[in-house]
C-alpha cells in the first residue's frame, strides 16, 4: 500500500465512522495529506498504524452539568472533556461555553491542540473541553452556579499533572475564578490545576495577552524573513474577543493600521484605524455589541449582518480571530480581490478547505491556527511553571518569552516546509513538525 493510498483509506474509514461530526471530519482532512512526505520517509509509521492510534482520544469524557438560574429553575447543559493525547505531557487545552459546542467541536480543537502544543516544544499534551451552555445574557451568580456544577464533575479527571484545563470562547478570568474556587473547595488548593487564573490568584502576567500578541508576533517573524515589516501595514481583523483585541493592540503597537474587528451582527469599518480603547470599553466592560463604537466614532462604518471578510477595502494582512470556518472560498475570493497577501489565524480553522486552497493557488501566505495562535496554550505552560516553581514572573519577562517561543514556532514551520514541501507552505510545516514530534514519543514510549 502507498502512502496516499494508506492515507485515503484512512481519511475514508474517519469519515464513516464517525458520520455527523463535520469539524472533527474536516480538522483530519486538512491534516492527513500534508503529512505524506514524512510518512514516505518513516515507513515504521505506517507499519505501526500509528495514525489509526493517534485518531482515537485517549478518553472522551461526557456529562450531565445541571444549574439553577436566579429564579430558581432548573437547567442541564452537556459537558465535555476530550483528553485527546498525552504522549508530551499533561493534557493542556481550553475550556469553552458556547452554544455550538458539541462532540465534533470538542474533538477538533482537542486534535488540532496536540499539534499546537507539540510546536511550543513545551511538555505538554493536546485536550480540550467545554459545554452548550451560553453565558450572554446570564448573571454573575448564574455564570457561578453553572461553573460549580461543570467543576463539580470535571475534577475528578483533572490535575496540576493530569490535565490542566485553560480559558477558551466564554471562559475568562471571571469564569475560571470559579471554576477554580470549586475545586479548591472540593481538593485543596492546588495553584497549578488551571490556567489563565487571575493574577492576583496565582495567574500569569501576559496570558490575557498571549494568543493576540503571539499571533502578531507569527506574522512580525515572518516579515522580517521577507525583509518586510508591520509598520503601515493595512490590517483587517475578525472579531472582537480576548485574541481580537490584543491582536489589534499589538499590530498597533508595531505600527501596523488596523482597519476593522467584528462580532456576531456585524463589523465595524474605521480608516482611521480602529480606537482600541474604544472596543476594550464596549466589550470588556459593557459587554455590548460592536455597533456602539459608532456612538463614540460616527465617521466610522457598521456593516451589519454581513462577514468582515466580504470588505472590498484594500489590505495586506488578514487576522481572522473569531470562530471556525467563518471564511469560505468566496469570502476567501473577496479577500483575494482586497489584496491579501498574508492570512494568519487567531481563531481555531476559521478557514475552511476550499479557503485554504484558495489562498495557496493565489499565492497567499496562509498560516495556520495551531502555529499562528499557539501563544496562549504556551504562556498557559509557563504559568504553569511559575505555578510549580511558586514563583511569579514580571510582564515583560513572559512577553519576551513569548516572543521567543513564537520565533521557534515560526522558524521550526518555515524549515520544515522547505524540506517537506516548499517554502511559505506553513500548513504542511506546521503539520509535519507537530506530528513527527508526536509520533516519535509514540514510538518511544512504546504506545504502538
Amino acid at each position: 500500500m502507498t502512502v496516499n493510498q494508506y492515507l485515503t483509506t484512512l481519511q475514508h474509514q474517519i469519515e464513516q465512522k464517525y458520520q455527523g461530526q463535520t469539524e472533527f471530519i474536516q480538522a483530519t482532512a486538512e491534516f492527513l495529506p500534508t503529512i505524506a512526505p514524512y510518512l514516505a520517509e518513516h515507513p515504521e509509521i505506517i507499519e505501526h498504524d500509528l495514525l489509526s492510534l493517534l485518531i482515537i482520544p485517549e478518553r472522551l469524557i461526557q456529562f450531565r452539568v445541571p444549574w439553577q438560574d436566579d429564579e430558581g429553575k432548573w437547567h442541564a447543559n452537556h459537558g465535555y472533556r476530550v483528553q485527546y493525547n498525552s504522549t508530551l505531557g499533561p493534557y493542556k487545552g481550553g475550556i469553552r461555553f458556547h452554544p455550538s459546542v458539541n462532540e465534533s467541536i470538542m474533538k477538533f480543537l482537542a486534535f488540532e491542540q496536540i499539534f499546537k502544543n507539540a510546536l511550543t516544544s513545551l511538555p505538554i499534551g493536546g485536550g480540550k473541553g467545554g459545554s452548550d451552555f451560553d453565558p450572554k445574557g446570564k448573571s454573575d451568580a448564574e455564570i457561578m452556579r453553572f461553573c460549580q456544577s461543570f467543576m463539580t464533575e470535571l475534577q475528578k479527571y483533572i490535575g496540576p499533572d493530569t490535565d490542566v484545563p485553560a480559558g477558551d470562547i466564554g471562559v475568562g478570568h471571571r469564569e475560571i475564578g470559579y471554576l477554580f474556587g470549586q475545586y479548591k473547595r472540593l481538593n485543596s488548593f492546588q495553584a497549578g490545576v488551571l490556567t489563565g487564573k487571575p493574577v492576583d490568584f496565582w495567574g500569569s502576567l501576559a496570558r490575557k495577552e498571549a494568543t493576540g500578541y503571539g499571533l502578531v508576533y507569527f506574522v512580525k517573524h515572518l516579515l522580517a524573513d521577507q525583509e518586510e515589516v508591520l509598520e503601515n501595514k493595512r490590517v483587517v481583523v475578525s472579531g472582537s474577543g480576548n485574541v481580537a483585541i490584543y491582536a489589534i493592540e499589538k499590530a498597533q503597537a508595531l505600527g501596523a493600521l488596523v482597519l476593522t474587528c467584528s462580532d456576531s451582527s456585524g463589523y465595524i469599518y474605521d480608516e482611521k484605524g480602529i480606537d482600541l480603547e474604544t472596543v476594550k470599553k464596549i466589550k470588556e466592560e459593557q459587554r455590548g455589541r460592536i455597533s456602539a463604537y459608532l456612538e463614540v466614532h460616527p465617521e466610522a462604518t457598521y456593516v451589519a449582518n454581513e462577514s468582515v471578510w466580504s470588505l472590498s477595502a484594500p489590505y495586506e494582512i488578514a487576522l481572522p480571530c473569531a470562530t471556525q470556518n467563518e471564511i469560505t472560498q468566496h469570502l476567501a475570493q473577496d479577500m483575494i480581490k482586497a489584496g491579501v497577501k498574508i492570512v494568519a489565524e487567531g481563531a481555531n480553522m476559521p478557514s475552511d478547505l476550499e479557503a485554504i486552497q484558495a489562498y495557496q493557488q493565489n499565492n497567499v501566505i496562509y498560516c495556520p491556527g495551531k502555529a499562528a495562535n499557539a501563544g496562549g496554550v504556551a504562556v498557559s505552560a509557563l504559568e504553569m511553571a511559575q505555578n510549580s516553581q511558586r514563583l511569579a514572573w514580571s510582564f515583560s519577562e513572559v512577553d519576551q518569552k513569548l516572543n521567543e517561543i513564537m520565533l521557534n514556532i515560526y522558524e521550526t514551520c518555515q524549515q520544515t516546509a522547505c524540506e517537506y514541501a516548499e517554502k511559505n507552505n506553513l500548513v504542511a510545516g506546521a503539520n509535519i513538525a507537530g506530528f513527527a514530534k508526536v509520533a516519535q514519543g509514540m514510538l518511544s514510549q512504546g504506545l504502538v
